[in-house]
């Protein structure tokens, strides 16, 4: 079906990232699989291309706010190709928002020029050991000095995204006591240096996918955090913290349903090679059934995700409507894709085919970001249930 919800400028960028990713991604992306983690100099790369900044203004070497389509755009052209920019889509969609919207302009002097160039990427610590997504249980402490120049940061974290590859971390820390009438008050937001004194990486966790991208624990064992790095007001972190996850889950939505198309895609390119039983496996009727019933099914994501795409631009999209994105999205790929490696058999539980990358990858999209009964209940709240 086809699509009308990118420009001609979008295109033509589609047309940048798709060589960028064939010449400097795709030869290297096994050896960065194998090492849990893309090189360093892969986001100066991707700073000299333009893309690590997007909303940064020009007066800091940004291009200025050019609309999420450009980034989901870039987003799609991994997804068709297989690959992943490391924890590229963390720092410029999840956590540079939070730059954006909230920092002073001393803040935004110090920190937007080098995340332009790729000199400083970003990461996000939210997840304690026992907390998962009760945020209001976040036990990391930041207690003001007695002289008030800076905090002092003590706790822990895991699942943190990145962080190895990060200059700037971004730490949910308990700035004053929660409250009887509510758990989620005393929460802030800290700008932490990684290479501060004190700030330490834990085990790094092993996944069953995305393991191009690190996921690490960390630790904060009295690390002194200058009160100039606090982002926003004091306590009002966890307001902060639902601000951006509409685009969020978004892009969420949007990446799933892309690796569903490459899915599709990749299986119907190997159907019309592999010969089974004397024939091609794609001149079978069930292998013509369960592609086109996939076809269809990633095409109706599809036109919600365009819609969305459109929604979020004008800013009318709503966080139901993100959540039915999402929801819908990450069910849809989940289905498609373990239906297209069924078609591969045995290979398709095979590494060297990027099927059994994305089966593994795609799994965790119903997780991050919100569970789907997440959305669930997000959704039925918008429907008066």
């Amino acid at each position: 079906m086809k699509r009308s919800v990118f420009t001609e400028d979008h295109e033509a960028f589609r047309a940048v990232i798709r060589d960028f990713i064939r010449n400097e991604v795709v030869p290297h992306f096994d050896a960065w699989e194998e090492a849990g983690l893309p090189p360093r100099d892969l986001f100066r790369k991707l700073g000299a291309l333009g893309v690590m900044g997007f909303g940064v203004p020009e007066e800091y070497g940004g291009p200025g706010e050019t609309g999420y389509k450009y980034q989901a755009v870039l987003n799609e052209e991994c997804a068709y190709a297989g690959v992943m920019l490391g924890h590229y889509g963390v720092s410029t969609s999840i956590v540079l928002p939070y730059l954006l919207h909230l920092a002073d302009a001393e803040q935004r002097r110090r920190w937007l020029p080098g995340i332009a160039t790729g000199d400083i990427m970003l990461c996000i610590a939210m997840t304690e050991p026992g907390t998962g997504s009760d945020l209001a249980g976040i036990r990391t402490t930041a207690k003001l000095s007695a002289d008030g120049t800076h905090y002092v940061l003590n706790g822990a974290k895991t699942f943190i995204t990145g962080a190895r590859n990060s200059e700037l971390c971004v730490v949910a820390a308990r700035t004053s006591p929660a409250t009887a009438e509510d758990r989620r008050a005393g929460l802030s937001l800290l700008v932490v240096p990684t290479d501060s004194e004190g700030f330490a990486f834990g085990r790094k966790l092993e996944k069953i996918g995305l393991r191009s991208s690190d996921t690490n624990e960390l630790s904060f064992t009295d690390v002194r955090v200058p009160v100039e790095n606090l982002l926003g007001e004091q306590d009002r972190g966890f307001s902060y913290l639902g601000n951006n996850l509409v685009r969020e889950r978004l892009a969420i939505g949007v990446e799933a349903v892309a690796r569903a198309r490459a899915a599709v895609d990749f299986t119907q390119e190997y159907v019309l090679q592999r010969t089974v039983f004397g024939q091609r496996v794609g001149a079978f009727q069930n292998t013509k059934f369960v592609l086109a019933e996939c076809d269809t099914d990633v095409t109706a994501a599809q036109a919600l995700c365009d819609r969305a795409l459109d929604l979020e631009e004008t800013g009318d999209l709503t966080p139901a409507d993100a959540a039915r994105v999402k929801l819908h999205g990450t069910e849809v790929a989940g289905r498609v894709i373990d239906k297209c490696l069924q078609l591969y058999g045995g290979y398709g539980y095979m590494l060297e085919y990027p099927i059994a990358r994305m089966y593994a990858d795609v799994r965790v999209n119903r997780i991050y970001g919100g569970t789907s009964e997440v959305m669930k209940t997000i959704i039925a709240k918008d429907m008066g249930l």
